[in-house]
């Protein structure tokens, strides 16, 4: 699925990828979906966690060699 926006959070640590997914989220449309890229492994549980209390739909989470990676599509 091919992504609005991307956003690449790599080479920061928690809580800087949330706060940035949020930004970035933030001046989306709904239905829209946003590519997140990151190296902390805490992203894993943190953009689960995110998007259960936002309620935007996590559509996708994979690791990718280092990268952790997220396909959000906006509420």
């Amino acid at each position: 699925m091919d992504s609005t926006q991307m956003l690449d959070a790599r080479g920061l640590n928690c809580p800087l990828p949330i706060l940035r997914t949020k930004k970035a989220l933030n001046a989306m449309h709904s239905g829209d979906t946003l590519k997140v890229v990151a190296t902390d492994p805490g992203s894993l549980k943190d953009m689960v966690a995110f998007c259960s209390q936002t309620g935007n739909a996590l559509l996708s989470s994979q690791q990718a060699g280092g990268d952790f990676e997220f396909l959000i599509r906006k509420a």
